[in-house]
């Protein structure tokens, strides 16, 4: 069992280590935090669908459907075309489904959306190192993730 000042200092830099990441990364590489953190949320999910923590359930699961949210909210839907159209349209679906999800308890709903955000980042990881945008870079920022 660990000790809650232990526990405390180890939050915290948790907390630094994210705030690092976050505010020295490109907009290519917080797509990648943001896709990762979804990912890992669906996982603490299932995890506590399956010991029953319907509370601590739901709030992963809440947590994964902002992330999508801010994916979805990111998308420059003129600029980026039929890509960016289809990935609103697939982010509105992963919302719904995790609803789903929440209200069902539902792991194979978690799954399929595990699946589609593997997907995502699959696409998202090919782009090659030279497009990928910077903070003063737009062309990423049209389509998101």
């Amino acid at each position: 069992m660990s000790h809650p000042a232990t526990q405390n200092a180890a939050n915290q830099y948790s907390q630094v280590d994210t705030y690092t990441g976050v505010t020295g990364a490109d907009s290519h590489r917080l797509v990648l935090m943001l896709l990762n953190g979804a990912l890992s949320n669906i996982a603490v999910a299932k995890g506590h669908i399956e010991r029953k923590d319907i509370a601590a359930k739901g709030e992963a699961i809440g947590q994964t459907i902002s992330i999508i949210n801010g994916l979805r909210s990111s998308l420059d839907l003129e600029l980026g075309g039929e890509i960016a159209a289809n990935l609103d349209s697939l982010y509105d679906y992963m919302e719904r489904r995790l609803l789903e999800a929440n209200i069902q308890s539902d792991e194979e709903i978690l799954a399929e959306v595990s699946g589609l955000l593997h997907e995502i980042k699959e696409g998202w990881m090919a782009i090659p190192a030279e497009l990928h945008a910077s903070p003063g870079n737009s062309d990423l920022k049209s389509t998101g993730a």
